[in-house]
């Protein structure tokens, strides 16, 4: 972002330097005129690049905050997967135990 405000602060300078030449030197209406054009573009470029700067931060924005929901969103999934192995786990010693009072049962 500081790199940005430097360029913008260069430009401005830059235009001004460039309106007051056209001022103080007697230069033909057709150079000023150029001068003054290319200094206009440059102004819509300059908004141009501000609100593509906008939306960027914008959608910087968004992807951020969707990211964060996605990431609550695994670490919830992940736990329930812990839990699931550790019931299922739970399960499987239960059915073991079971089985072994069954063969001594049958015994």
């Amino acid at each position: 972002m500081n790199k940005f405000e430097n360029k913008e602060k260069n430009l401005n300078n830059l235009l001004d330097k460039l309106s007051n030449l056209t001022v103080s030197y007697s230069q033909s209406s057709y150079n000023s005129e150029k001068i003054k054009s290319e200094k206009d573009q440059l102004k819509s470029e300059k908004k141009e690049i501000e609100k593509k700067h906008e939306e960027l931060i914008r959608e910087h924005k968004y992807l951020k905050e969707r990211l964060a929901l996605l990431q609550k969103e695994v670490e919830k999934r992940s736990d329930i997967e812990k839990k699931f192995n550790q019931d299922i786990d739970e399960l499987s010693q239960e059915t073991e135990s079971l089985v072994e009072e069954i063969e001594k049962w049958q015994i």
